[in-house]
């Protein structure tokens, strides 16, 4: 039995978490439950990433402390991840005591081992905001292209690189001031003293080729010291003996693995050093994103290494996703919440669909909502789950227990026989490889069937038994075919168990087929989907007129919310007549309560005041840019004569609206000083 401590990068805590986190934790997820399956013992642990400049600047723009955004973050997260069926053994947040121990205990080493130095930055200063400037957080014109608008530290346009003094007219993004330039005293890991171990830990089984190969590049190009400082006002950990002076975001969010397994195990640092001490025969095995490989294998094995701690024993990376062809966009709507998916689908299609796409390699994966649609309702409802279908019935009907025999030994033997291939996929991460082997297999276990014709048989009261040794051997195959996919469709394949009657505990046992057993009534184990179900996941929700989400109906998040701004971008070229805007209502009403609503992670209840015999309930996606107290008293617009709708949390009479765009934020659109409830916005 293999010791596996496994960990998927950390989501950072600043919105909902979309389909990118949620294809990195199904990947490692499955992974996990397979390794469970074989029979190792596996720790899963993640954690919320919490600090940087970001953090902080959300939650002041949304009047709440750093604490009480990253407790609301934090919740939202777990609960999708939960819903996603995602089986953490701890789900934590590197703002932690965990997390600070250790990181500064780390920093102290490297300190005290010469793999820190110190040298004057001079960096974009924001004199209106009394702040040093994060490269991203100035704007201006290219250097080199002349591109307007971008980033302080390349371009988007021609993919320069370069610092924020290199930009013409450089502008804050958070003032719109011209930003000046000031020194300030850094601190550095010498990411140089460490170039002879990390290209032997690189070629030593760690990572894949095509991750190597990208490596090479960056060992030619030398490796640069690491700035792991950031002045003051930063939300993070301030560094031992530099007042003023915070660890960089990305130096403590991967120790928060670490700090992650400390809370995990309440504190007991021998258990611990099992698996992270330099004499751990544990296997560390980290699942991330292309996007930050340098991090991972260079920077965080150089760290561990130099403060005395044990190498990950693996990294394994995945490529980006596409939807429908194109990156997820905002304005194109496929920026795809995973909370916006689970209120409209359930987990396991989905979860299915990115097995049939992930590979040990670093190639982007597409997600094509109409081959989403045809592939579950084909491989696992049409094939597997039919053939459970097909067969119980003749059972049941005569409530007879499965045969005492097999009725075709050297069928099912082959089956078990797959069982070696297919852990081996698992094994490498070719989850693709593992579907298309099992999706064979259930060709063939329905082929059987077809072939058998047991409807034709149960015809003739004479063939009643060979009419029950094929429905016996179809429901066996049904069953091998099961728990192969378990890891994948882990719910499925405990309903699937609680009809057979039996468990599923190792990945063995399907060698020993079901005979002389009683099985339980049939219940439905997957549901086709609906294409026009689907479609909506990148379709506007509501009518133009809320280009926010902030409506009736169960909405994105306003941080995510595009598609309807997207609609409302494209409809604004199309002509409307007078009469056409005659027919809104458009009045002004005052925020008499608010709360979250339970269930969702998006949207607010609001009760409205409009001068009318009753307030009025308004449902509206806005809970990641405003918090019920901050709307309490507040005046908004509303449309008045929309068509109350029925939801889940009630019956939502209005729609608030509000304004957004491809940026972060929506921002609700009131009325000046003096409008009073009840008034007609005309």
């Amino acid at each position: 039995m293999r010791r596996l401590l496994v960990t998927s990068a950390l989501p950072y805590a600043n919105g909902p978490l979309h389909f990118g986190h949620i294809l990195e934790a199904v990947q490692t997820d499955i992974w996990v439950r397979a390794m469970r399956y074989f029979g190792h013992d596996v720790i899963y642990l993640c954690a919320d990433d919490t600090h940087g400049t970001p953090m902080m600047l959300k939650a002041k723009a949304e009047g709440v402390s750093p604490e009480a955004l990253i407790e609301q973050i934090g919740r939202e997260h777990r609960d999708t991840y939960r819903d996603f069926l995602i089986g953490h053994s701890i789900f934590h947040t590197t703002h932690s005591d965990e997390n600070r121990t250790l990181t500064q205990q780390l920093y102290r080493s490297l300190r005290s081992a010469g793999h820190i130095r110190t040298a004057v930055v001079r960096q974009a200063f924001d004199e209106h905001e009394n702040m040093f400037l994060p490269d991203r957080y100035v704007k201006g014109t290219c250097p080199r292209c002349k591109a307007a608008d971008q980033y302080g530290d390349s371009c988007e346009a021609c993919g320069a690189t370069y610092s924020p003094s290199d930009l013409i007219d450089p502008k804050s993004v958070l003032s719109n001031t011209v930003p000046v330039l000031r020194d300030s005293e850094h601190y550095f890991f010498q990411l140089g003293h460490f170039e002879s171990m990390l290209r032997d830990w690189t070629q030593g089984g760690t990572i894949d080729d095509g991750v190597r190969n990208k490596l090479a590049e960056w060992f030619n190009a030398g490796l640069r010291d690491w700035d792991i400082s950031r002045d003051a006002p930063y939300f993070g950990f301030e560094i031992p003996d530099a007042p003023g002076k915070f660890f960089y975001v990305w130096l403590d969010a991967p120790v928060g693995y670490m700090g992650a397994t400390l809370a995990y195990l309440n504190g007991d640092h021998d258990a611990f050093n099992g698996y992270w001490g330099t004499d751990s025969t544990a296997e560390v095995h980290h699942f991330i994103g292309k996007d930050i490989l340098y991090f991972h294998t260079l920077f965080w094995p150089a760290v561990l290494s130099g403060a005395g701690y044990r190498t990950p024993t693996a990294v394994h990376a995945h490529g980006f996703l596409t939807v429908n062809g194109q990156k997820m966009s905002k304005s194109r709507g496929t920026f795809i919440t995973g909370r916006r998916y689970l209120e409209r689908l359930p987990p396991e299609p989905l979860r299915y669909y990115f097995a049939t796409k992930l590979t040990p390699s670093l190639e982007d994966m597409d997600l094509s909502l109409e081959d989403f649609t045809q592939r579950f309702n084909s491989d696992v409802v049409g094939k597997i789950v039919n053939i459970a279908s097909r067969c119980q019935v003749f059972l049941s009907k005569a409530q007879q227990p499965l045969s005492a025999t097999l009725a075709e030994p050297a069928l099912y033997q082959r089956f078990v026989e797959a069982r070696g291939d297919i852990a081996k996929a698992y094994e490498s991460r070719d989850f693709a490889h593992a579907m298309r082997l099992i999706s064979a297999l259930a060709d063939t276990a329905n082929q059987y069937i077809d072939q058998q014709k047991p409807w034709a048989m149960a015809k003739d009261p004479n063939q009643a038994t060979a009419v029950y040794a094929v429905a016996t051997m179809g429901l066996n195959l049904f069953r091998v075919l099961m728990s192969y996919l378990s890891p994948v469709c882990p719910h499925m394949a405990q309903a699937a168990a609680e009809f057979l009657n039996h468990p599923f505990t190792h990945w063995d046992e399907v060698t020993t087929p079901l005979l002389n057993h009683a099985i339980n009534p049939y219940q439905p184990l997957a549901q086709r989907l609906d294409p026009k179900v689907v479609q909506s996941l990148i379709e506007p929700e509501t009518p133009v007129m809320n280009p926010s989400a902030t409506a009736t109906a169960p909405a994105t998040t306003p941080a995510t919310s595009t598609s309807n701004t997207a609609a409302a971008k494209a409809e604004s070229t199309a002509e409307i007549t007078i009469d056409d805007l005659a027919k809104i209502d458009l009045r002004i009403g005052r925020v008499l309560e608010a709360s979250r609503v339970d269930g969702s992670d998006k949207l607010l209840q609001l009760l409205i005041d409009a001068n009318e015999a009753q307030p009025r309930t308004i449902f509206s996606g806005i809970q990641s840019d405003y918090t019920p107290e901050q709307l309490i008293g507040q005046h908004v617009v509303f449309v008045a004569n929309l068509k109350p709708r029925k939801m889940r949390f009630g019956t939502s009479q209005g729609m608030v609206l509000a304004a957004s765009d491809d940026g972060p934020g929506v921002f609700v659109i009131k009325p000046d000083p003096g409008a009073k409830p009840g008034m007609k916005v005309s």
